[in-house]
């Protein structure tokens, strides 16, 4: 059994160890120190209990074993099964600091909470929480001045690990498990970063910056009472046990919001890879992408294979300069009228998208004339993207994974929940499990997407790429990555491609979860490959079951989902460079029933480098028992659909 144990030294440090207790101990994570480096004072020592008498009565103790339906999601139903510890602590100050710490079946988490007191106001330097493991780990991670998270994840022993980090971070450790560093339920504070010294991973806060733009010492300006994220930390014995971990959803508090039948899960189309491969310009000009004609045009072809929506970026006023976006002017071509018209007849959902340019303080003065407009014209989905390295926030220039830019994320999904408004948020702040909470806040980018294979100057994201992000940013919540090119050849840019198969791109639909799931390419390539597109008319975008069937990170990885109310399953498979043959056992099925696999797979020729398009379609009759076994290619993949039949 695992547990958590907490003591303050000598000196009235506080630090906390993990530990399991079968047999002889083994230590998870050694003696760590906790603790706050405020302005006011350092609450890194100097403790003592709260305590009438008895040590013992500073430690509260509950336990919870519920089971709670998400809106949408990888699954219906997720238990909340943990223990809870509740330590009280003076600081010599006056200060007053409680620990809460939770321990679960697969991990732990704490977070600081600071109690109605005496002392009111609080700013935070540096917040003193350590990882302490008992081996150097390897560790999956990306720097912490990644621009809008948007890095290829590297590979290394955490002692070697010079950079700040960026969270999360995915470990394999030493003994063959895995765990996961991450935080939840980011609310007015700053993101965390990690950092490594003297062998342990301690916390970096992301800095205010000042009216120059120029990092301050100061973190977070609290006003108590308050409490920290969780500080949060998955352990698993498996790669699949670590991601059916549902810790970070069940730190978050439940949804916020009383209807949520507004709330539906979309897979959809967009006028936005053409302009990405230079066919298309935002802007209004010759090769205008949103316009009438063409919004009308993707609109009936979603219709007719049963797309639910179509996104259109450059439909509004400002994208001549990036700086003076107008989010209820279109441009000449753009008829608003018409086209919600058209929505309500044809029941194809139009997403709208609002670009700020990093001008997110402007946008935050508007929101409800925005969201007003969007929603008075039948719009309830919204893009929204802060492409700047630092936004202007109602704080002024800030990182937007600052305190400040925290809190207008947060007013955005807030603001947009009253206008039945869901969000896709791209260069956002890394997702936290927020959508508990506020479950309109649907997906985000955060990620190194499928646009960097059109115009990236490295070439395009390495095959091993999308094998390592269902381990990393993935877990950290539901990733728009924009999967579906149907077409390899980029004429504009001939050096870059996306390195994959056509079936790896099916496969990427199963493997990366996202309500919001979007066919990124034009129709005109779909219908080159009609029978491969068909995997994606059917595949859903929400679900009852997730599990990994089998995976490496950096190798490939294999999921196995089961559609939300329905008897049905989809499994995906994606592959790096070597080529493999994928064993699938199908014990997922209900026992007694039979279904009709339909399998999309790389053919025989195929290569991501040489031949990408090549590729067969097998049915069988299946039941649970059976095994499938299918070859997947260099940067290739599969994808199968089993529809039961009786």
């Amino acid at each position: 059994m695992r547990r958590v144990e907490f003591r303050l030294t000598d000196a009235g440090v506080p630090q906390y160890r993990y530990v399991s207790g079968e047999g002889s101990e083994k230590m998870l994570l050694d003696w760590s120190n906790l603790g706050m480096e405020t302005e006011q004072t350092s609450l890194c020592s100097g403790f003592s209990f709260i305590s009438t008498c008895e040590r013992s009565e500073a430690f509260s103790t509950t336990s919870r074993d519920t089971t709670w339906e998400t809106v949408w999601g990888e699954e219906r139903f997720i238990r909340d099964h943990h223990n809870e510890m509740t330590v009280s602590l003076r600081h010599s100050s006056g200060v007053l600091m409680n620990i809460v710490f939770r321990i679960f079946d697969d991990g732990m988490a704490f977070r600081y909470v600071f109690p109605e007191q005496e002392c009111k106001d609080i700013v935070i330097i540096d917040e003193l929480t350590e990882y302490r493991f008992a081996a150097d780990h390897e560790a999956w991670s990306i720097p912490w001045r990644t621009e809008y998270y948007e890095g290829l994840w590297t590979k290394a022993p955490l002692s070697e690990k010079h950079d700040t980090l960026c969270s999360p971070l995915t470990l394999k450790l030493s003994d063959g498990g895995y765990a996961f560093l991450h935080e939840a339920a980011l609310t007015d504070y700053p993101a965390e970063n990690f950092y490594i010294k003297d062998g342990a991973v301690r916390l970096y806060l992301t800095p205010w910056l000042d009216l120059n733009g120029v990092e301050t010492p100061f973190k977070a300006y609290l006003k108590t009472p308050f409490q920290t994220p969780w500080r949060m930390l998955i352990l698993t014995r498996t790669l699949p046990e670590l991601v059916a971990s549902r810790i970070m959803l069940n730190l978050n508090e439940p949804c916020a919001i009383a209807d949520t039948e507004w709330i539906r899960p979309t897979k959809f189309m967009g006028i936005w890879w053409g302009m990405h491969m230079k066919s298309m310009t935002w802007e209004q000009g010759l090769k205008h992408g949103a316009t009438t004609e063409n919004m009308e045009r993707y609109m009936r072809f979603a219709k007719e294979h049963g797309i639910n929506a179509v996104l259109a970026e450059g439909w509004n006023k400002g994208w001549e300069d990036w700086k003076n976006f107008e989010f209820t002017t279109p441009y000449d071509d753009w008829d608003m009228d018409y086209l919600s018209r058209l929505s309500d007849s044809l029941g194809v959902q139009i997403i709208g998208h609002n670009e700020t340019g990093g001008n997110a303080a402007s946008y935050e003065r508007d929101l409800d004339s925005i969201y007003r407009y969007h929603a008075a014209n039948g719009i309830h989905v919204i893009k929204t993207g802060y492409v700047a390295p630092i936004i202007r926030t109602m704080d002024g220039l800030q990182w937007n994974k600052g305190q400040s830019g925290v809190r207008h994320y947060r007013k955005v999904i807030e603001t947009a929940a009253k206008y039945h408004i869901a969000i896709d948020n791209h260069e956002p702040v890394m997702p936290t499990g927020l959508q508990r909470t506020y479950p309109n806040l649907m997906s985000q980018e955060g990620v190194r997407g499928q646009e960097w294979n059109a115009w990236s100057a490295d070439g395009g994201s390495p095959c091993e790429h999308v094998t390592v992000l269902p381990f990393t940013r993935i877990m950290a919540g539901p990733v728009d990555y924009t999967p579906g090119v149907f077409a390899f050849e980029n004429p504009v840019m001939p050096n870059t491609r996306v390195h994959s198969t056509l079936m790896n791109q099916l496969g990427l639909f199963v493997c990366f979860y996202s309500p919001l799931q979007m066919a990124c390419d034009l129709p005109e390539n779909y219908m080159k490959h009609p029978n491969a597109f068909a995997f994606i008319e059917q595949v859903p975008c929400n679900w009852e079951r997730s599990i990994l069937v089998d995976g490496e990170i950096g190798e490939y990885c294999i999921f196995a989902r089961q559609e939300r109310g329905g008897d049905n399953w989809y499994i995906g498979g994606i592959n790096a460079d070597a080529p493999r043959e994928a064993v699938i056992p199908l014990s997922m099925l209900e026992e007694g029933k039979t279904y009709h696999a339909s399998i999309w797979r790389d053919g025989e020729e195929a290569d991501w480098q040489t031949n990408p398009y090549d590729y067969e379609i097998d049915n069988a009759y299946v039941a649970t028992g059976d095994t499938l076994r299918i070859r997947m290619a260099s940067g290739g993949g599969f994808a199968v659909s089993l529809t039961q039949i009786n």
